[in-house]
């Protein structure tokens, strides 16, 4: 099956060529930066987590999101997601490589990695994060290209397979909220300290993965002869809303307990950092207004039946989701947690041009890794139909 993604026309070539353009460039910045250090980087003392790890927690949620297919699918048989559930599952597969790319990136020397190998501390969070994400990157690999395999063959799936989907059920939800744990848990940042940060991830990866999805299946759709089908796409839509909907609530209980109880220690510094500027600093409030607009035109879109039902209006309201969401979790949850420092300082951070160029490459990976998992797909479906 592995040929199949090394056929295709000029236009699938070029798109290719880009990717790896990009990768070359990111891999060069990264190599810059294994000589150099993360000096090179906008990060800090006060800001010690900036755009890899941002990416890294967005990621996360994406990855986590292809439970939103396969849970329908496999315990409640709902055929119409039967077409496009390989294809939520490969994209777990692109958005944990990223993630460990990004992790990778982040800590510096590559080899402090084996650390958490060699040196397990399972009192610590990030060794179980790294245990929860690489074991649904396995059960995704595993699971979805022996899926797709009987299919190509026209015969049942192992059955050992559906006890590898049934695992990744709850590992999808595990994923996200020990990630969320390891911010919870920082009792020194205020912004983080909050009970429902891991319903707020798992809100928000809902809303941003199933949009993300909708719109590759409507590129799919346009670019071959495979149709994902019409009733999956507004069942994912109304997923997508309810997901929006429920983030968005969870976003405004953040501003009721900071701001009703004028308690800084429960993060109205940041919130007022974020959407109005602190001190004189505001480099994020253009952002995180970015990402209310968005929201509240997504909803607009999303909540109406008549435009939901839409394929172009589908298309603005998704891409706005996944926009604001990648605005709110990817820059203002983990660098505005960051303002202000315990001393009450403000802090200001900005990505260089070698750590922009670096997280550029990362996503390229990713891109191209989903590229070729998408066209074995979408070549396999293509003949059986």
């Amino acid at each position: 099956m592995i040929v199949k993604a090394l056929t295709g026309s000029k236009r699938y070539w070029g798109w290719v060529t880009i990717l790896l353009f990009l990768i070359a460039i990111g891999f060069t910045c990264y190599l810059w930066q294994l000589n150099k250090g993360l000096s090179i980087t906008g990060m800090s003392r006060d800001v010690s987590w900036g755009l890899y790890i941002s990416q890294f927690t967005f990621l996360v949620g994406v990855a986590a999101s292809a439970v939103m297919v396969v849970l329908p699918y496999y315990l409640h048989n709902v055929k119409a997601f039967g077409r496009i559930t390989i294809l939520g599952e490969f994209l777990a597969v692109a958005a944990l490589i990223m993630c460990l790319l990004f992790v990778l990136v982040d800590v510096g020397k590559p080899m402090r990695i084996l650390n958490m190998i060699f040196y397990p501390t399972p009192s610590s969070m990030f060794f179980w994060d790294m245990i929860a994400l690489s074991g649904y990157l396995l059960l995704n690999i595993i699971a979805g290209w022996h899926a797709l395999e009987a299919e190509y063959k026209a015969v049942p799936p192992p059955a050992w397979t559906k006890i590898l989907v049934y695992i990744s059920i709850p590992w999808a939800v595990s994923i996200h909220t020990v990630t969320a744990f390891l911010y919870a848990g920082l009792p020194g940042r205020h912004y983080w300290l909050t009970a429902i940060m891991a319903a707020r991830f798992l809100a928000s990866a809902f809303a941003s993965g199933p949009a993300l999805l909708i719109l590759l299946c409507y590129i799919i759709k346009r670019v071959s002869k495979f149709d994902p089908g019409r009733e999956a796409l507004q069942k994912l839509a109304a997923i997508v809303t309810y997901a929006t909907i429920v983030s968005a609530f969870f976003i405004g209980l953040e501003f009721f307990t900071a701001f009703y109880s004028q308690a800084p220690a429960h993060g109205m510094y940041t919130l007022k950092y974020l959407f109005a500027g602190l001190d004189g600093h505001g480099r994020l409030v253009i952002w995180m207004w970015a990402f209310a607009i968005l929201v509240v035109l997504a909803l607009v879109l999303l909540i109406n039946p008549k435009t939901r039902t839409r394929d172009r209006y589908l298309q603005v309201a998704c891409t706005a989701v996944f926009i604001s969401m990648w605005i709110e979790k990817g820059i203002g949850l983990v660098i505005g947690g960051f303002v202000p420092n315990p001393f009450e300082r403000v802090t200001e951070y900005a990505p260089t041009l070698p750590e922009t160029l670096i997280t550029i490459g990362v996503w390229a990976i990713g891109a191209l890794v989903l590229t070729f998992l998408y066209k074995i797909a979408v070549s396999i479906k293509e003949e059986i139909v």
